[in-house]
């Protein structure tokens, strides 16, 4: 499991809005690299230039690399006349989709100078019957995103998002193959799947398998009253032993980020990471002397 392990990374803000505090866990927890999300509780596609070159920097001072630049990037509605609905808008004021084809220049801007070449992006807040009623514009949009990435090199990711149209892994996948460019493929978050009361394996995964370039870990577990909680790795509901066992024999050559969103109770966002890090471990650690 160590292919796992030399991959993995967290997303800073999951640690801290402070980046450098976050950069110093990722580095002392032998992590391989950080997405960026938040920071200094500003959007990631709020920094100045200077900005993106500091941290750039102070990223790589500690043998660590940026590997996503995860913004927001149509997280808005196809068509404000309609009721939608909406999920976390991570800081931004409703926008139009060309304000947010702005904000994805922004993005392939930032990526540019921050090292990577992805960025993470949405497929509008979620319609009635999104598939089969507003499909064609959808994949209209996302291939003009899709073909602006491509003509600087920036990777799109796709991330299932159940607030968005997107929100499950059929769903990307089948917006992801409709658009049909080498700059579009998954983000696949099989603990977004189980939040929408989804099986993210086999199912989920099955939806996506082939299409995915990127992996975030999260768990979740269901309380009394049915409803979706922030759980650490490995104490939820989500099957990650089958996932990685999965992913590794389909030889899935891409990263994993850590996207815990478990803080315990009375705790910090850096203690409910590093518990979701230590379940993470163990759960690669008993894998691992299980295919000795």
């Amino acid at each position: 499991m160590d292919r796992i392990r030399d991959r993995l990374g967290v997303i800073t803000d999951e640690v801290s809005s402070d980046i450098l505090t976050a950069l110093d866990f990722a580095a002392a927890r032998g992590l391989k690299h950080v997405e960026l999300r938040s920071i200094d509780s500003r959007n990631v596609l709020a920094l100045s230039d200077e900005e993106a070159d500091r941290i750039h920097a102070e990223a790589e001072r500690r043998g660590l690399f940026v590997s996503c630049v995860a913004s927001p990037v149509f997280k808005c509605a196809l068509d404000a006349s309609r009721p939608v609905a909406e999920g976390d808008r991570f800081n931004q004021e409703e926008r139009t989709p060309a304000e947010h084809f702005a904000m994805l220049e922004r993005a392939m801007e930032l990526a540019e100078r921050l090292g990577t070449n992805r960025i993470r992006i949405f497929s509008f807040w979620r319609e009635s019957e999104p598939i089969e009623r507003f499909e064609a514009e959808i994949v209209r949009y996302l291939a003009r995103a899709a073909e602006l990435a491509e003509s600087r090199g920036i990777l799109l990711l796709l991330e299932n998002e159940p607030s968005c149209n997107g929100g499950f892994a059929a769903e990307v996948a089948r917006l992801t193959a409709a658009v049909d460019s080498p700059a579009l493929r998954v983000l696949w978050d099989p603990g977004n799947e189980q939040y929408g009361n989804r099986p993210s394996f086999p199912d989920g995964y099955a939806a996506v398998r082939g299409l995915l370039a990127h992996v975030h870990l999260k768990d979740v577990a269901i309380d009394g009253a049915g409803k979706p909680r922030a759980m650490p790795i490995g104490s939820g509901i989500v099957p990650y032993e089958a996932h990685f066992q999965a992913l590794l024999a389909d030889g899935y050559p891409g990263l994993f980020t850590l996207e815990t969103h478990y803080v315990p109770e009375g705790g910090t966002a850096m203690e409910g990471t590093a518990m979701a890090l230590d379940g993470l471990t163990a759960l690669l650690e008993r894998l691992s002397s299980e295919t000795r």
